[in-house]
């Protein structure tokens, strides 16, 4: 139902498989920056008057193009987790193995994670991990394009700017094989992978 829905909003021109963002302007999708809460605003405000990229992403646009109301909201960025601690005085890193930090607007909780990037050898990025191969710390930080392949589902990989109530996709529509499928029906939440 929900993928009948979004393929509808949004359609499936305009694919970001040259590496440019699909824009999807507010006419199209109907999402309006006073449906974010407050306290996100702010945290993307501030982060982009400091000089970063900061989106609501995951869970709360898939509710809101859906009609729902989301239980949170989760901003994306290109700012370090030290970075994102630096521009408010209420936030706290979190997460051994992948850091993020809770920015606290009164009585609110805003997630703010770096984009993530590939694991692999080119480049450096590798992930630390101890002898029998379990990851101890997976800070591999990376584009927002990047940040986009990794997200579990197509719809979580939308980026609302409620500065300019664009959405951005990054990465084509895509349809999960039926085993990965059911393997993320038994997952709790939408995490990131």
């Amino acid at each position: 139902m929900i993928r009948k829905f979004i393929s509808r909003v949004l359609g499936r021109k305009g694919t970001a498989s040259s590496g440019q963002p699909a824009v999807i302007a507010v006419v199209q999708h109907g999402l309006q920056r006073d449906q974010i809460s407050r306290g996100c605003q702010r945290t993307i405000a501030t982060l982009q008057e400091n000089g970063y990229q900061a989106y609501v992403v995951g869970g709360a646009v898939r509710d809101l193009l859906a009609g729902l109301t989301p239980k949170d909201f989760d901003v994306a960025t290109n700012a370090t987790p030290e970075q994102v601690r630096h521009c408010f005085r209420r936030s706290r890193i979190i997460g051994r193995r992948f850091q993020i930090v809770h920015v606290n607007m009164g009585a609110e909780t805003i997630e703010v994670t770096t984009f993530r990037g590939h694991h692999g050898e080119q480049g450096g990025n590798t992930a630390q991990t101890d002898e029998q191969g379990r990851v101890l710390r997976d800070n591999v930080f990376g584009s927002q394009a990047e940040d986009a392949a990794r997200r579990d589902f197509t719809v979580n990989a939308l980026y609302y700017d409620p500065t300019s109530e664009n959405i951005r996709r990054l990465s084509p529509w895509r349809r999960r094989p039926a085993a990965e499928d059911a393997a993320h029906d038994r997952r709790p939440e939408d995490a990131l992978p």
